[in-house]
């Protein structure tokens, strides 16, 4: 969908790739339904683990990795490796779970046993992950005098992230690898690399990820 949206913001070329084969057939799917045979816009398998891959494409304007880096398994080669196609001056786009320390710790735990489990065992244990935190949500919402608030919740989530509610608990579940950092070592990491932060929006130190876009100097510091 990204890339969808930078092909009708006026990008003359946009490449999509993902190790996922399942994520390439579904972007080629919004190709030829929304943007035709689009020239500019191609579409292919790679990992930003690959070094040789990541140099062959050269350097782009605008690179845009949204909560995708930490699930590679290996988050200080992916970010490496995306430097290399950021070209002078052009913008890099990223969003990365914030560290929270021995909760991240556990989060990590939880779906790596999610990722061990048979598959007739995995929704059961999603369930019984995410029910107490569900229930806590529910009574809140209720001692505020604003359960509606928690329906909608369950009833309109789709409109806003384009998955049901329970799809997106287990889709949390059983999110791994799972990576996580502060948003000072991200600073460091890219700033010792030629980048300059532009613009960060921060989870204020709780869950979820943390935003950043980054412009690169031509000049490394």
């Amino acid at each position: 969908m990204f890339s969808l949206a930078a092909l009708r913001l006026g990008a003359e070329r946009v490449h999509s790739f993902d190790y996922d084969l399942s994520s390439v057939a579904a972007t080629t799917a919004v190709r030829r339904r929304y943007a035709g045979d689009a020239p500019g816009w191609s579409i292919e398998p790679g990992s930003v683990l690959d070094r040789s891959y990541m140099e062959a494409l050269g350097h782009w304007d605008v690179v845009y990795s949204w909560g995708v880096l930490h699930h590679t398994g290996d988050l200080r080669t992916a970010c490496e490796n995306v430097v290399r196609a950021v070209a002078p001056g052009g913008q890099l786009y990223i969003a990365i779970y914030n560290d929270q320390g021995r909760l991240s710790r556990l989060w990590r735990l939880v779906k790596r046993v999610y990722n061990m489990l048979p598959r007739p065992l995995k929704q059961p244990y999603a369930l019984l992950v995410m029910l107490p935190l569900e229930l806590r949500a529910a009574l809140y919402s209720i001692v505020t005098l604003r359960p509606q608030r928690y329906w909608r919740r369950w009833t309109q989530y789709k409109r806003s992230r384009g998955m049901s509610r329970w799809h997106d608990l287990v889709d949390w579940v059983g999110g791994y690898p799972f990576e996580v950092a502060t948003p000072e070592h991200i600073f460091e990491f890219f700033k010792t690399r030629g980048f300059v932060l532009t613009k960060l929006k921060t989870v204020r130190g709780g869950f979820g990820c943390n935003e950043y876009v980054f412009v690169h100097n031509q000049v490394s510091e």
